[in-house]
């Protein structure tokens, strides 16, 4: 008797907390409890907080309970400057976003407008205004000149990589086609054509020093035959 007695009790007790949760969650959703009162931005340098803010969908209303880490990263992730994101939520009021940037790379030139683009040559954002970051210029349509595209991209990334953009005032690679693939560099016009990109700069800072030296001003300088190059003075004559 005393145990269906301590049963009935319990029952009692239980259900009371059931339909006690019902009202209060009734009256009190989840989208109230612990609402966002900070939102911690990391790895952005690009972006504004409010930017992402934006773009995540995120209000200080929102509760941190419902707040969908994958859900927001979907939405983050289709901004072309976003990498990766990773999200941590801190109870009771904080959620943390790391994000991981695309870097500009390169400034693709095409049909008149101006895009920095990142190093697969991804689109990341259209340039206004007067304001142009130092980068290498690239000159093409990515769309209908694929093969020229991927030739440049290889080609400003091994003048990265080698330091040769940096010591250089303006660099703009000339993509339409592959085999006539080209560079102004600083006024110069070098002739480069396709692969060997790493002999050929070297040529090239060699040549660079002779001429230089002789004080001779330059129409352009073709690198697309084996090992030799040709270089013609703007006085028309050839020396090779």
């Amino acid at each position: 008797m005393l145990g269906f007695a301590r049963n009935i009790t319990v029952f009692i007790f239980t259900l009371s907390l059931a339909i006690g949760g019902y009202f209060y969650f009734s009256l009190h959703p989840l989208q109230s409890l612990l609402p966002v009162k900070h939102i911690v931005f990391e790895g952005n340098r690009h972006m504004t907080d409010d930017e992402l803010k934006a773009l995540a969908g995120i209000s200080s209303s929102e509760s941190l309970v419902v707040i969908s880490g994958k859900k927001m990263s979907g939405q983050l992730l289709k901004s072309p400057w976003i990498k990766s994101v990773y999200t941590r939520k801190e109870f009771p009021e904080t959620l943390f976003v790391k994000i991981e940037e695309a870097e500009p790379f390169a400034l693709l030139d095409t049909n008149g407008h101006l895009f920095l683009v990142d190093e697969k040559g991804k689109m990341l954002e259209e340039l206004k205004g007067d304001s142009v970051p130092f980068l290498p210029v690239i000159t093409c349509d990515p769309f209908k000149e694929k093969e020229g595209f991927v030739e440049a991209l290889a080609l400003a990334k091994l003048m990265t990589e080698e330091g040769f953009s940096a010591e250089r005032d303006h660099i703009e690679i000339i993509a339409h086609k592959p085999h006539d693939l080209s560079v102004s560099i600083d006024g110069i016009f070098v002739k480069i054509g396709t692969g060997g990109y790493r002999e050929k700069l070297d040529r090239l800072l060699r040549l660079e020093e002779d001429i230089k030296d002789m004080g001779m001003p330059v129409d352009f300088i073709d690198l697309r035959f084996g090992n030799k190059a040709i270089v013609k003075p703007s006085t028309q004559k050839e020396v090779r």
